[in-house]
C-alpha cells in the first residue's frame, strides 16, 4: 500500500473527523512504524497548517499555494489532500487540541524534538508566503512550538531563517556567537548540516513529499555560513 493510499485509509475509516483521523494513525498502521510516522506526519502538517491558515482571519492563495509547495503530491491525489485540508479548516475543535497529539510524534520525547522543528519549519513556510508572518500567526506559531517542548531560543533560530525585516542575522540562524572562534561556528554548521541531511528526515519519518521543508532549512543554514565566512575572511 502506498503512503497515499494509507493516507485515503485513514479519512475514509473515520468518517471524515479529523479528530478521529488523529486517533486513528496510532492504531491503523500498529504493524508498521514507518508507515505511521509518515502519515501521522503529513496529518500534523495538513491539520495545523489549515489552522493557521486561517489564525489571520483570511486563507489566501498564497498560503494555499505555498501548503502545496511544502506539501508536494501526485495530481491523481489532489482530491484527496484537498479533502483533509478543508476538513481541518473547517473542524470547531481549537490548534492547541492538534498540536497537543502531535507532540506525541517525538517518540524520544526530547526537548527541541526535531521532527516537531520540521512541522514548526512548514508552518512558518506557508505563514511568510504572503510577504509577512502575521502578529496572529506567529502567536499561532509560538503557542505551538510550547506545546511542542521548544525553548525560546531554539524557536528564535527557527524564526531567524524565516523573519528577518532588519536582514537575516547569520549567527543567530546558526545558533552561534559572534564571540565564537570561526573554528567553532564551522563545526556547529557542519553537525547541523548532518542533522538535516535528506536521509535524517526519512529516518525520522518525514515523508518525502515535505523536503521542500528541509532545502528552505538547508539554504538557509548554507547562506548563514557563508555570510559570516565572508564577514570573518574581510576582517
Amino acid at each position: 500500500m502506498s503512503f497515499w493510499d494509507s493516507l485515503l485509509k485513514i479519512v475514509t475509516a473515520t468518517g471524515n473527523a479529523l479528530a478521529g483521523v488523529v486517533e486513528a494513525v496510532r492504531t491503523l498502521f500498529e504493524g508498521d512504524p514507518e508507515t505511521r510516522r509518515k502519515v501521522a506526519f503529513s496529518v500534523a502538517m495538513i491539520a495545523l497548517s489549515a489552522k493557521m491558515a486561517k489564525a489571520d482571519g483570511v486563507v489566501t492563495e498564497a498560503e494555499v499555494a505555498a501548503f502545496r509547495d511544502i506539501f508536494q503530491f501526485p495530481p491523481d491525489q489532489a482530491q484527496n489532500v484537498a479533502r483533509l485540508y478543508n476538513l481541518a479548516r473547517q473542524d470547531v475543535a481549537g490548534y492547541e487540541a492538534y498540536a497537543e497529539k502531535m507532540a506525541s510524534l517525538c517518540s524520544s520525547c526530547e526537548k527541541n524534538c526535531p521532527i516537531l522543528e520540521d512541522i514548526v519549519d512548514g508552518l512558518f513556510h506557508i505563514a511568510k508566503s504572503d510577504g509577512a508572518v502575521h502578529e496572529r500567526e506567529l502567536a499561532f506559531l509560538m503557542r505551538v512550538a510550547d506545546i511542542f517542548g521548544m525553548d525560546e531560543a531554539h524557536f528564535a533560530r527557527i524564526m531567524a531563517r524565516h523573519v528577518h525585516g532588519d536582514g537575516r542575522d547569520p549567527y543567530q540562524v546558526l545558533g552561534v556567537s559572534r564571540k565564537d572562534d570561526f573554528a567553532d561556528i564551522r563545526k556547529r554548521y557542519r553537525v547541523l548540516v548532518s542533522e538535516n541531511h535528506p536521509d535524517m528526515l526519512v529516518a525520522r519519518g518525514v515523508p518525502q513529499e515535505f523536503h521542500a521543508i528541509a532545502n528552505d532549512r538547508m539554504a538557509a543554514l548554507n547562506a548563514a555560513y557563508e555570510a559570516i565566512e565572508k564577514e570573518r575572511r574581510a576582517a
